[in-house]
């Protein structure tokens, strides 16, 4: 690296000017390092980052975040929308401001969106994403995403990861050439080849689900006080509008070392095979291969608001999912008391 290619980003108490220095350096089409100083800088807007750029706050020290990004825009756009391969962010906090983006909206109001939902043509996959030592805020409002991974991503690595409040922490889903989800006209991407490693999840509707993806892997996550721990999901399109026989939806998937501490009414873990389209409401059923949840630990904590606190739940639901193997799922009754 040489020394243009890193930026000292000059950040204050003005929103709109914190956005113009960044999006300023990222029109540089060369990439290179932002580095961001300690301290907590508002901003007006999202930012999108394309290809080659390093985004990195100040170095932590003891484990604890330095740079906080807070946003107070409406509009539903993500902090940082990556769109680019190559990029990497790192020790950075995030406070996203309250969002309702609806049903399909799970790559918007997010702290970090990589990819997009749906595309108006065919595109380009990003990959070589780096995301570590990253945090995200929202407490009290459970009805945006934390970080979305979206539709044509792939070689991605998340990495100390720590989230509090939101809905789904980490949601990594599918995306597609279409207007719309019930006008899908494909083709379809799908995520594969994710690393997911010691994420840490509290207060959350959900710690994190995968949705119609291969080649995803998730060690040592840490989900409390999460109403669902985490789902694997087909998609509501399963593949249907998948091109390409070399990688198989719902292969080599594999999720362990998860303790998972739920209050929610329902269970701490979903794996469903079957998914109603959005297109033409017809029910498919995608087949795993592969596919292997182990080391996991669930404890029932006790259900919050319950009219019915003494109706039992379920820890575990598999719906149509006959490939996948379960093995030394461990249920601590001891977390009720």
């Amino acid at each position: 690296m040489t020394a243009t290619d890193r930026h000292d980003v000059p950040l204050g108490a003005d929103p709109a000017a914190n956005r113009h220095a960044i999006e300023r350096l990222l029109a540089d089409e060369s990439g290179g390092t932002l580095h961001l100083p300690a301290g907590t800088f508002p901003l007006d807007g999202g930012i999108v980052v394309g290809a080659g750029w390093t985004l990195a706050g100040a170095q932590q020290h003891d484990g604890q975040v330095r740079t906080w990004l807070a946003s107070s825009a409406s509009d539903g756009q993500p902090i940082v929308q990556v769109l680019g391969s190559q990029v990497t962010i790192q020790d950075i906090g995030f406070r996203p401001p309250p969002a309702s983006p609806g049903e399909h909206g799970g790559d918007r109001g997010t702290a970090i969106t990589v990819g997009s939902y749906l595309y108006p043509a065919e595109t380009e996959w990003i990959e070589d994403i780096q995301l570590r030592r990253v945090r995200v805020e929202r407490p009290g409002t459970r009805a945006a995403n934390c970080i979305a991974l979206v539709g044509a991503v792939r070689h991605l690595t998340l990495a100390d990861v720590s989230i509090v409040g939101g809905c789904t922490g980490i949601a990594v889903h599918w995306g597609a050439v279409g207007d719309s989800v019930s006008s899908i006209s494909g083709p379809s991407y799908h995520p594969h080849h994710i690393d997911i490693q010691d994420l840490v999840v509290s207060d959350a509707f959900e710690g994190f689900y995968l949705s119609s993806v291969h080649d995803v892997s998730v060690q040592r996550a840490r989900l409390s006080d999460v109403e669902i721990g985490f789902r694997l999901l087909p998609g509501d399109n399963t593949d249907r509008f998948h091109v390409g026989d070399d990688n198989v939806i719902g292969q080599r998937i594999r999720v362990s070392d998860a303790l998972v501490s739920w209050n929610g009414p329902l269970y701490a873990i979903r794996i469903a095979g079957w998914g109603r389209s959005e297109v033409d409401r017809s029910v498919r059923v995608l087949e795993y291969r592969d596919v292997v949840v182990t080391d996991c630990t669930l404890v029932p904590l006790p259900v919050i608001g319950a009219k019915e606190p003494l109706r039992s739940r379920t820890p575990v639901v598999v719906e149509q999912a006959s490939g996948v193997l379960l093995d030394n799922i461990r249920v601590d009754l001891r977390g009720e008391a």
